[in-house]
């Protein structure tokens, strides 16, 4: 399959029933882990009992009734301490000043004391993708990773977000020096990761802003389209496609290969499912996510995880900032970012 990843027997086995689905032309659901280790792939015959409930813009899965919270919904984060962080930072920081990386996207758990759900957050959430697996995770995720429509691909990556509120906003997010570098460099890596792909690819569109609405404030947030064309039968091949794009661009950094054994090496715990993929193929057309906005249930225990991409223009205080305040829950008024924070 050409991929980035060494697949195991079990992901080589899910990636290549994609293909036999795709070109049989039935519809199916499937996840696949960051490191592509334990994807899933379900047909439709085969949800009911499967414990997975989603909404997609396309397709959605859900029980005939979502569980809502009974009580005021109370939310406590507790970040790893800054020193944790900072080692790791300062490690990243080395490797991109000996050439190893340009970009890298850091992520750590956070602990989280909630009186709610997995289930109770999914019913609650809003996002364009929306995952819960019961009993493991919930995602409420705002990031495509690619659409296939009418043989053309195409991929979104997002990078730059502003609270919509402040003077000249606009202004500030597209001229912020370490946003554009950041996203000057997904878009490449985007744009490099479809022509493995697909021909005539291009850059449709360039740092445009959307507006996201968050609980209570709007977000500005800036991306871009990358297009391109697939060949004919592309549905035989689905798996194999996929299987050459993962990991997605946006949460690991470039280069990719060597980026992602730096994370590997700095990161001190396993994302799993955490900026993996998730979405749906119709029979014709699919639509994909990046797993991200992601709580996670360990035991007994919550954990969000969340990051940010880090330059050599990153500063190891705002970006351990930009990390806690990623977690979040999309119905509840933002908490304060020293909440439940170690000193």
């Amino acid at each position: 399959m050409n991929a980035l990843l060494p697949l195991s027997a079990t992901a080589r086995a899910a990636f290549q029933r994609m293909d036999a689905l795709g070109q049989q032309r039935r519809p199916f659901w499937f996840m696949i882990d960051f490191l592509a280790r334990s994807p899933v792939v379900l047909t439709e015959k085969e949800l009911p009992g499967a414990g997975v409930c989603f909404a997609y813009p396309s397709r959605s899965f859900l029980p005939q009734s979502l569980p809502l919270p009974q009580s005021r919904p109370q939310f406590q984060k507790f970040p790893v301490d800054f020193a944790t962080y900072q080692t790791a930072f300062e490690e990243v920081k080395r490797q991109i000043y000996l050439g190893n990386t340009y970009l890298l996207n850091l992520s750590f758990a956070t602990r989280l004391q909630t009186n709610l759900s997995l289930g109770e957050i999914f019913a609650q959430s809003q996002a364009p993708f929306r995952l819960w697996i019961q009993h493991r995770f919930v995602c409420f995720s705002p990031e495509k990773f690619v659409r296939i429509q009418d043989g053309e691909i195409a991929s979104f990556p997002m990078k730059g977000t502003i609270d919509a509120a402040l003077p000249q906003a606009e202004t500030l997010v597209l001229e912020n020096p370490k946003e554009k570098a950041e996203h000057y460099t997904i878009t490449d890596l985007i744009r490099n990761d479809l022509n493995q792909v697909a021909h005539h690819v291009e850059v449709s569109r360039f740092r445009y802003l959307d507006r996201v609405q968050a609980y209570d404030r709007q977000l500005l947030q800036v991306s871009s389209a990358i297009r391109g064309q697939l060949t004919p039968g592309y549905q035989s091949q689905l798996g194999q496609l996929l299987a050459r794009l993962l990991p997605a661009g946006s949460i690991t950094g470039a280069p990719k290969r060597k980026t992602l054994d730096i994370i590997l090496a700095v990161e001190n715990y396993n994302r799993g499912y955490y900026t993996g993929i998730t979405g749906w193929f119709d029979g014709q057309n699919l639509e994909s996510a990046v797993m991200i906005r992601f709580i996670e249930q360990i035991g007994d225990t919550l954990y969000f995880k969340s990051g940010g991409g880090i330059t050599y223009q990153s500063e190891a205080e705002a970006e351990y900032q930009e990390m806690i305040d990623k977690v979040y829950l999309p119905f509840l008024p933002e908490t304060s970012s020293d909440e439940g924070r170690p000193a």
